[in-house]
């Protein structure tokens, strides 16, 4: 049953009081530094003028303009300051709903605020773990027959990516320059990226620190996730193809990944836990959990061309398609001893559906360029052009409740010249 708060929550909105997502943000005009917020509907909550107030336990956002040092505190204080807030803005609690001046100084309209990289990010880890996907790009640039590499279904793949080109949602993205070289060519060049691509990807924050040279159980990981974010991990196709031989990708993904301002507590996720995909050969047991489970979050791709108003939805996929789970991935990347810090985020890899249209990335969807997408517009894509603006969007719904994400969304702007 859905629970009600005396602000307005827009009928199909992604917060109603049962998210209580996190985040940072500062009001247009004002000269205060970012500090930590909550949101319902389109009201953007300031945590630490409510902490102030002695409305909130703790000491978690005054003087912070990132949310590490909420973080830090842990889950018994993350569900504390959760808990509190549902109370505090529930349609039956008077102390905020009827005192005029405390509400106009804690509540600011979304359209009045500026949003910001919510924690401060020490180290960044990109997955591959859909098993669609890695089909489909060993399909295409391997053999067909032998489309996953032999590690691919005994661990779960992944390489360090680069925390200082991490943005927040509403990021202008350059298109990259670097060394290409196509299949006819003797010898590379260097030029701007024409296969500039996205990906449907989501990442979780940590929230609990690992000390090194000690791992996390599979069972234990998911103890040291804070929450979960939209990431759309940009990509230039060309650059990657041919720098990627012998150690992976390099200049062709470091140049942006864009996420949501907004982390998803997995308190607010819980309602939403389905089965993953089967897993044929059983994993290593450190990689077994107890019970093998994800969420079922529903996510969209939206390109919207420059001049345009109406936006073409171009993909539609979910994250229960991961092979790997989250918790896998955790488990896996602490496994020999690695330790993973507050704030870090790690991104799940490109996530594909089995059917074309549920496919991750233009790559995919335009299978390598030979099958153009038409627009609203009439125009045709097989990949991103100068200005155009790509949005990811993910919710999970269920019992007349939506939880969501809101949306990650960049605009390309052309190479420098």
């Amino acid at each position: 049953m859905s629970s009600r708060s005396f602000l307005l929550v827009p009928a199909g909105s992604h917060f109603p009081l049962e998210n209580i997502p996190f985040g940072v943000f500062s009001v247009q005009g004002e000269s205060s530094p970012p500090r930590g917020a909550t949101r319902i509907g389109d009201t953007v909550i300031d945590l630490a003028a409510l902490e102030q107030e002695g409305l909130l336990p703790g000491d978690s956002f005054r003087n912070a303009t990132t949310l590490n040092r909420f973080i830090e505190r842990g889950r018994a204080h993350w569900r504390e300051i959760r808990k509190t807030l549902q109370q505090l803005f529930s349609a039956e609690n008077e102390r905020i709903r009827d005192n005029t001046e405390l509400c106009a100084r804690v509540c600011h309209d979304l359209s009045q605020v500026e949003l910001h990289l919510p924690v401060t990010i020490g180290d960044y880890t990109d997955f591959y773990s859909s098993r669609e996907h890695a089909t489909n790009v060993g399909t295409m640039f391997r053999d067909p027959e032998n489309a996953l590499l032999p590690n691919w279904l005994h661990l779960p793949v992944g390489y360090n990516g680069r925390a200082s080109s991490v943005v927040v949602s509403g990021t202008d993205v350059r298109r990259p320059s670097g060394q290409l070289k196509g299949d006819r060519e003797s010898a590379p060049h260097f030029a701007p990226s024409r296969l500039f691509d996205f990906e449907i990807e989501m990442g979780c924050i940590i929230g609990k620190e690992n000390p090194l040279g000690e791992s996390l159980s599979v069972d234990e990981a998911v103890d040291a996730i804070f929450g979960m974010v939209l990431v759309n991990d940009w990509s230039a196709r060309d650059i990657q193809k041919w720098e990627y031989v012998p150690l992976g990708p390099f200049l062709g993904k470091s140049m942006a990944t864009s996420i949501s301002p907004w982390i998803v507590t997995l308190d607010a996720l819980e309602p939403f836990r389905t089965e993953c995909p089967k897993q044929d050969p059983t994993p290593l047991p450190y990689l077994q959990p107890r019970e093998h489970w994800t969420y079922d979050i529903e996510l969209e791709a939206h390109l919207l061309p420059e001049g345009e108003t109406q936006q073409t939805v171009i993909a539609k996929t979910n994250f229960r398609y991961l092979y790997w789970s989250i918790m896998q991935q955790v488990a896996h990347h602490t496994s020999n001893g690695c330790n993973l810090r507050v704030g870090d985020l790690l991104a799940s890899g490109t996530i594909s559906g089995p059917e074309p249209g549920s496919y991750g990335s233009l790559l995919e969807l335009s299978w390598k360029g030979t099958k153009p997408l038409t627009l609203h517009s009439g125009e045709t894509r097989t990949f991103l052009q100068d200005y155009d603006r790509l949005t990811i969007t993910g919710f999970c719904s269920g019992e007349g409740t939506r939880i969501g994400f809101g949306e990650v969304s960049g605009r390309v702007l052309p190479a420098h010249p």
